[in-house]
């Protein structure tokens, strides 16, 4: 089914075109001015754009600006719809690269024949693209098939990859959001942005089976890119929406950090999507830091001076020491779920998580431990004051739709039961050096 964006700040034109769009069968989704609009364009990726010129914040000619310079929207069909009927009015619409001009008021058969031109054009210069498509996986069937060939070129490997790169082309990726939630207070205060890859024939394709071949193949720039674009614009419109405070946390892979376009990326990606800086994390592993220590190292402090907030995440599992936390200045620090497991009664893993939470308050981190699934982990993390948590207790990783329920709803996390207390700190902001144990120290912990 196609998908059609309106962007239309007039009501009652945005619901007259919603009416009649839908009523021929047509898929719309719409934006109430130029801003929002951008945000859902980037997004949704819809199939065709209608819309106006004279709106608030961005009017019609900045929108097409601005997704006609991201690669994600650069060929998406843009029409305007104004009633502006001046030459000069239409030449600079198709300077900027419009591909129509309908001037109100039209007729419907003038609005749906301008769809109808625009989405057999386009279909007309992606055939080819298919074409070479089809013909790239005959021949990756014949080199399968090949005997000679089999063992050296890895079938299983190669097939996936073709997949991967028909999934990118298709946009047979979705973002998950798996809220982070504040232990003090029980409010959704962010989400960390996880990719799935939704494949027709195969159904969902664990992230553990394609992410270290895009990683191998360099797809993971592009699919990271993608990531990260519709999650700065998801985040910018529920911000936009009142749901605040609100912070985004997407990965980066070692592949990323090794790429050095990647703080012009994300530095276009923000003005684009209208995210502000502080409102987005990134994430990285041990031992991707480990893998581009020096790379990684000049590119971490520059997002930084940015205001992006940088994370650490599956903390203890990887290679790093205790300089590299000093070294690239982290504002939060992610406890892994293999340690957060059973904490209430492992004795390991609740030496190591409190030993982690204590380490990371004394270097004025936020604490965040993942996987957090009974109401008896809950309650050890709530006890030694961690700050953040995420996990199947609260919620699985969810599609936007979902996640913006939890937020409609104001879900939050039960009450502390009696007998335990909670510190009351603010944790979602860089800490301030907090209260700590008079009779514990870092040495005691083993930690130094």
């Amino acid at each position: 089914m196609l998908k059609i964006l309106v962007i239309e700040d007039d009501e009652l034109i945005r619901e007259t075109l919603l009416q009649l769009l839908e009523s021929q069968n047509y898929r719309v989704i719409v934006a109430q001015n130029g801003r929002v609009g951008v945000q859902m364009a980037l997004s949704e990726i819809p199939d065709l754009i209608l819309c106006d010129v004279q709106m608030p914040e961005l009017d019609g000619y900045e929108v097409l600006r601005t997704l006609r310079q991201n690669s994600l929207a650069a060929t998406i069909p843009f029409i305007f719809l104004t009633a502006q009927a001046a030459k000069a009015d239409f030449r600079r619409g198709m300077d900027l690269g419009g591909d129509d001009y309908l001037t109100k008021p039209f007729t419907k058969a003038e609005l749906l024949g301008a769809i109808s031109s625009r989405v057999s054009k386009r279909q007309t210069i992606t055939h080819p693209l298919t074409v070479a498509l089809q013909q790239a996986e005959a021949r990756l069937t014949d080199l399968v098939n090949d005997s000679t060939i089999i063992s050296a070129l890895s079938p299983e490997k190669l097939a996936l990859e073709a997949l991967l790169r028909r999934a990118l082309a298709q946009g047979e990726f979705q973002v998950y959001y798996q809220p982070q939630v504040d232990i003090a207070t029980g409010q959704i205060i962010g989400a960390e942005a996880l990719v799935r890859w939704q494949n027709p024939d195969r159904g969902i394709i664990s992230p553990g089976e394609f992410i270290p071949l895009a990683e191998e193949t360099g797809l993971i720039i592009p699919i990271g890119e993608w990531v990260l674009l519709s999650a700065c614009a998801q985040a910018a419109s529920w911000l936009e929406a009142g749901f605040s405070p609100f912070r985004v946390s997407v990965n980066l892979s070692a592949r990323q950090l090794s790429d050095p376009q990647l703080k012009a990326r994300i530095v276009q990606i923000l003005e684009t999507t209208g995210l502000e800086p502080s409102n987005l994390e990134l994430e990285m592993t041990e031992s991707a830091l480990v893998e581009n220590a020096a790379v990684a190292g000049a590119t971490l402090n520059e997002l930084k001076a940015l205001g992006i907030r940088i994370a650490v995440d599956d903390f203890g599992t990887g290679y790093a020491t205790l300089g590299y936390l000093k070294q690239f200045a982290f504002d939060s620090l992610k406890i892994d779920r293999i340690f957060v497991r059973n904490a209430n009664d492992d004795s390991q893993n609740a030496a190591i998580t409190t030993a982690v939470i204590l380490l990371g308050h004394s270097l004025n981190m936020t604490v965040i431990a993942e996987g957090v699934e009974t109401e008896a982990e809950l309650n050890f993390l709530r006890q030694h004051q961690c700050d953040i948590m995420q996990g199947y207790l609260f919620s699985p990783p969810e599609p936007a739709t979902t996640f913006e329920r939890l937020l409609v709803a104001d879900k939050h996390l039960c009450e502390a039961p009696l007998g335990i207390v909670s510190t009351g700190a603010i944790p979602f902001m860089p800490l301030a050096e907090r209260e700590k144990s008079k009779n514990l120290s870092m040495s005691s912990l083993g930690i130094v």
